[in-house]
């Protein structure tokens, strides 16, 4: 979490250098702005963007259910006048697109900024999808920073563009530029009055008829924002002595060309839709060869190549992946029929393998632990960190899409099974937020249809996986103010899940839990769980007594290691032989009593009882609703 995300001290003031990482910069360029309203949902890696400006005073800021409320909301605001920003990441456009691809016919009132973070190289992504073909989608303008300052300097100047032209404008993100800090020289807060809303029907109200009239003025839009990027100080290009490769790029690639190939002539795109083609065809004039440096998809390259620019790119460049120094001179050396340079990179260290797993005594390790136990069943997951029950020791995920896809897959499993598998068991998993975001929907479905299946409903009350933002499941607001909480039992309930089908089971009690799975598997029509237990990570969570082995009992059986808790480590291995002959292998463990919290999920499967309380506390962490520091017991 940024450091403007812990802190509430007042806004630096002018001309002020600040170490800033590209989504804390954004959010102090959007304070600068004189923005009014800001909202997002939360998605790795723009998520810091929203808690930066929760911050910050004189605007109002939330966490939307999901990407297409956040960009609703932004867009209401924008329509009074007032200036407006949401932000998401690259799969959550996917979401919003439906309100994106109608408000670029209406435009804006206000300046209106989306902030868009795409996870190039899948550090906590299921796809590695190219925002920025949304602009050409939309025909919307797409700025792209390079650095912090860009991205402060962009968000300034993309509100100002997207007043003067009236249109959204999209600021593509990354992940490098995101999460990477550098210096940055910021600027006070403007001021910026709501103009107030126009009542114009035949702009706000997007039925044919008047969609009709204003596509026109859209195509005529971007034609007066392609004249703009011919001249706009966004674009520009750096002259070089070594003209044997010039390159186009844009965003992070931009700083890995000037790192590789400081002589060489760089055309850098800051607003890079719509192109400047006539510039970018002077450029390449004065090259012998011309190469399109661009992260995903060669979305410049194929551009210029229709308007007849012979450039490269794809080619000698992978479609994956950031293009870094160690990527880029290697190809460039290839295409010159130079020698291939020795890769100067640091060998990778030779650490013991640590796969992704989930927190000690988090909820859903029970949740998966129980799976694991039946048989003919086919779990349909989602996006959160339930994802991770696919892996060991659970192995009990067997499907996982996008957001909230879970319950539709789960009724299309039940629809088209085969007659070899009319008594095979569907389950879906889903967690709170992920539900609330775009799961309610599929359940409806389920119900409407009549599906036999049965939804685990997991509420850790918070988003867990971005590190635990709030929602209207977790009962406050992106500023930790009591909020209304939803009530999952009464909600499931209004979708039509029948009362008797409902059941509120403690995460964290084992038996109860396996026997309503069995039960409610049993039975053909839709029936929801919702497990209960906070995350481990949020201040609701209360730490209790921690457990401990007692060696001599131990007898190797394992049973607790496939609980999956990171707090329980393997001693030493041993393989036995029964009367019978058969061989038996043997995990002899010890529970790291500093990490252990007391949850007791391991006590449910020991079979000797070998697990028992430590005498005194080795962390002795409390902690209370309402309190963001731990509180140590006396």
């Amino acid at each position: 979490m940024s450091a403007h995300a812990v802190t509430s001290t007042p806004p630096a003031a002018a001309a002020v250098r600040l170490l800033m990482s590209g989504n804390e910069a954004v959010a102090r360029a959007v304070w600068e702005a004189g923005t009014r309203v800001a909202a997002a949902y939360p998605g790795t890696p723009s998520t810091e963007i929203l808690e930066c400006l929760a911050t910050y005073p004189d605007l109002y800021t939330e966490w939307s259910v999901n990407e297409k409320v956040s960009l609703e909301v932004a867009f209401g605001a924008a329509m009074a006048g007032s200036r407006s920003f949401c932000a998401m990441k690259h799969v959550g456009l996917n979401v919003a697109s439906d309100a994106l691809m109608t408000m670029t016919l209406t435009g804006v009132s206000g300046g209106l900024v989306i902030a868009v973070a795409d996870d190039v190289g899948l550090s906590s992504s299921q796809n590695e999808q190219d925002s920025r073909y949304w602009g050409r989608f939309a025909h919307v303008p797409v700025l792209e920073p390079a650095d912090s300052q860009e991205a402060h300097d962009m968000t300034l100047a993309a509100f100002e563009l997207s007043e003067r032209f009236e249109v959204p404008v999209i600021l593509r993100m990354t992940t490098r530029i995101c999460h990477v800090k550098g210096v940055v020289r910021t600027g006070e807060r403007s001021a910026h009055s709501a103009a107030g809303f126009t009542r114009d029907v035949g702009r706000w109200v997007m039925v044919p008829s008047a969609a009709g009239r204003r596509l026109p003025l859209m195509f005529e839009r971007e034609r007066r924002l392609r004249a703009e990027s011919e001249v706009s100080p966004l674009n520009f290009a750096e002259p070089g002595s070594d003209r044997r490769v010039g390159f186009i790029t844009s965003g992070p690639t931009y700083m890995h060309v000037r790192e590789s190939f400081p002589e060489a002539p760089v055309f850098k795109l800051g607003l890079s839709f719509p192109l400047p083609f006539d510039s970018l065809r002077r450029f390449a004039a004065g090259c012998e060869r011309v190469v399109v440096v661009e992260e995903v998809e060669p979305l410049i390259e194929t551009e210029l190549q229709a308007q007849g620019i012979a450039v490269t790119g794809k080619q000698i460049l992978p479609l994956s992946g950031e293009l870094s120094p160690q990527v880029l001179r290697p190809a460039i050396a290839r295409l010159l029929g130079e020698p291939v340079p020795a890769d100067t990179t640091a060998a990778p260290l030779k650490v013991f393998p640590r796969p992704p797993t989930m927190c000690v005594a988090c909820p859903h390790l029970g949740v998966y632990y129980t799976l694991s136990q039946l048989r003919n069943v086919t779990i349909s997951g989602d996006i959160g960190c339930y994802t991770l029950g696919f892996g060991e020791p659970w192995n009990a995920l067997d499907a996982c899409i996008s957001m909230g896809a879970s319950m539709g897959m789960a009724l299309g499993l039940d629809k088209g099974r085969g007659e070899n598998e009319k008594d095979r068991k569907i389950v879906a998993v889903i967690g709170d937020s992920t539900f609330l975001h775009m799961g309610m929907q599929g359940l409806l479905d389920i119900v409407y249809n009549q599906g036999n299946v049965t939804v685990l409903l997991l509420d850790n009350r918070a988003v867990g996986m971005t590190g635990g933002q709030d929602n209207p499941g977790s009962g406050r607001d992106i500023h930790g103010n009591e909020a209304p909480r939803v009530d999952f039992v009464r909600l499931v309930q209004a979708l039509g899940v029948r009362d008797e089908r409902v059941h509120l089971v403690n995460a964290y009690e084992l038996p109860v839990l396996l026997k309503t799975l069995r039960e409610e598997t049993k039975i053909p029509e839709p029936s929801v769980i919702i497990t209960s237990q906070p995350c481990v990570l949020i201040p609701d969570y209360h730490a209790l007594k921690p457990y401990t082995v007692i060696d001599e009992r131990c007898t190797g059986c394992g049973n607790c290691i496939d609980v999956g808790c990171p707090a329980i480590h393997v001693t030493r291995r041993d393989r036995v032989t029964k009367a019978s002959g058969r061989e038996v292998d043997l995990a002899f463990v010890r529970i790291e009593s500093a990490a252990c919290t007391g949850c007791g999920l391991c006590l449910k499967p020991c079979a000797p009882d070998a697990i028992v309380h430590v005498d005194t506390l080795a962390m002795p962490i409390k902690v209370v609703r309402k309190t963001t520091v731990p509180v140590q017991n006396a």
